[in-house]
């Protein structure tokens, strides 16, 4: 037998060996899906340093989600080293760039804050304004946003459900109800759409009876109610027929096979009154915590909500505030690029109004909007938020690649889909560890640069620690930029001896 043929007889063995080894493994997703041409993707990964330097873009330069930013949530996921050398490759004299300002006197590490298990929980009581009988102090003030089944696959969901059972998150479900997946060991905040998914009659409209079922039947902690969502307020959905699979039909309640819209305004309610109506109604039959979910648009709305929960003491008990540069999974080009205000103007807009109304101790504020970093998560938090949602920096945990298909139904590492050879892939055990991992490691950067600015709880920063550079050549204080008064008091003092383990160091 000549050479040649024993060479190539070799290099086909070692490639089915390798074939059935990247099928049969668990830790790679795209590895499962694309046996040996996935190798491709880590090998021009590895070499992405030296490519990018030369021929393509810096570490910064990629959107939504940088080069730096896919490297740090990666290496908080797999427990990797997370740290950046020769220093910050970022343009910090440009507009909008933020500075943190440290103490002269940090404080020390509290317990378990060099750990895995460090824990930051939300500053305030979810439910305490209006007497709710479930009312709790959320363990975690970095939680995760509304992703549905459906337009996330049942390995993903279950992923992220034991992610957030890992580090104690509360899992939002989304508008598409309550699947199985739903139940693997992660506590829920249960999201209420236009569609009334899991709580609904057969003509589409609202259920009590349904909702309360729902919520017997899983651990939900809190019921949030979507008005609009940031990357694509004020537009209704459309689930087409093919899409609807038994088990997503059993979770939203809707027939198996059959197209269903979800309309872009709810049917339940027409106003602020029976907005509040329609809170109260579902509060008293289930005795949790209920809140809105909205992106920020016209203010009116905030302003009358507001007054009308001071003249009838009933209301949201938490407010989650949606930014326009939120994530989905296909929008039309104007809403995501267009419509709803960012984050930190729609949340600083919108906790100034309950300022105003002295409702701003009381209700939990909760951000989302590209803010599952260290640094943006602070900034909010100074802006009026007690929470942070994270959606799209948790499917980046759980092995997104930013391929930006999710609206193709061909995303190659699973999440965002639901063909079963895609979804395979993806291991929803390995996946959750990593969830965990990234969430308590943001909670633990959260922590330190909470110390370093001379307290111990990210709530306690004083307003003034950040500025913002305006145009390279002078700063302003981010609160003050975005019309906070710095003398606002933000929490009730049973509050802050809640979360305080050592004196507050004043800047």
């Amino acid at each position: 037998m000549s050479w040649w043929l024993i060479t190539l007889l070799v290099i086909i063995g070692y490639l089915f060996i390798l074939a059935i080894y990247d099928v049969t493994q668990r830790k790679h997703a795209i590895l499962r899906a694309f046996p040996i041409v996935g190798h491709l993707r880590y090998w021009l990964e590895k070499i992405g340093p030296e490519l990018r330097q030369y021929i393509v873009t810096d570490n910064n330069e990629e959107r939504p989600f940088s080069r730096g930013q896919r490297r740090w949530i990666y290496a908080s996921a797999k427990q990797q080293n997370p740290y950046f050398g020769f220093g910050t490759d970022n343009h910090i004299d440009a507009a909008g760039y933020l500075f943190i300002k440290h103490s002269a006197f940090p404080i020390s590490a509290g317990p378990g804050s060099d750990h895995n298990d460090a824990t930051l929980p939300s500053p305030k009581v979810m439910g305490a304004l209006h007497n709710r009988e479930h009312a709790f102090r959320p363990a975690s003030i970095i939680n995760i946003s509304a992703m549905s089944y459906g337009s996330l696959s049942s390995a993903a969901i279950q992923a992220i459900n034991q992610g957030a059972a890992k580090a104690d998150l509360l899992h939002n479900t989304g508008e598409g109800g309550i699947s199985k997946f739903h139940r693997s060991g992660g506590k829920l905040i249960y999201q209420v759409g236009t569609g009334y998914f899991g709580c609904r009659n057969p003509d589409g409209s609202f259920s009590l009876d349904h909702l309360v079922e729902s919520v017997q039947n899983a651990p939900v902690k809190a019921i949030e109610i979507k008005l609009s969502q940031g990357a694509k307020p004020g537009l209704g959905g459309v689930l087409p027929g093919a899409k609807v699979t038994a088990q997503i039909a059993e979770a939203r309640g809707i027939p198996e096979g059959v197209t269903v819209k979800s309309p872009n305004h709810h049917s339940a309610f027409h106003d602020i009154d029976s907005m509040i109506d329609f809170i109260e109604l579902i509060a008293d039959a289930t005795g949790l915590p209920v809140g809105i979910k909205s992106a920020v648009g016209q203010m009116q709305f905030w302003d009358d909500l507001a007054a009308r929960m001071v003249e009838r003491g009933e209301g949201p008990d938490f407010i989650a505030v949606d930014g326009g540069e939120g994530g989905t999974g296909a929008a039309p080009l104007v809403f995501t690029d267009h419509v709803a205000l960012p984050v930190r103007f729609g949340l600083s807009r919108v906790y100034r109004t309950f300022v105003k109304h002295d409702l701003q101790r009381d209700i939990t504020f909760i951000a989302a909007g590209k803010a599952g970093f260290p640094d943006e998560a602070l900034a909010l938090i100074l802006l009026g938020a007690d929470m942070i949602y994270v959606a799209r920096e948790a499917m980046i945990a759980i092995g997104c690649v930013q391929a930006q298909k999710c609206h193709t139904g061909h995303c190659p590492t699973g999440v965002a889909t639901q063909k079963t050879w895609l979804v395979r892939g993806l291991d929803p055990e390995s996946k959750g560890h990593r969830l965990g991992n990234y969430a308590m490691a943001l909670r633990h950067d959260l922590d330190r640069v909470a110390r370093a600015c001379g307290v111990s709880h990210p709530s306690l920063v004083p307003f003034n620690t950040i500025e913002m550079n305006t145009d390279g050549a002078s700063t302003v204080v981010l609160c003050e930029h975005f019309g906070l008064d710095p003398a606002t008091v933000r929490l009730h003092d049973s509050d802050v001896a809640a979360i305080s383990s050592e004196s507050a160091v004043t800047l």
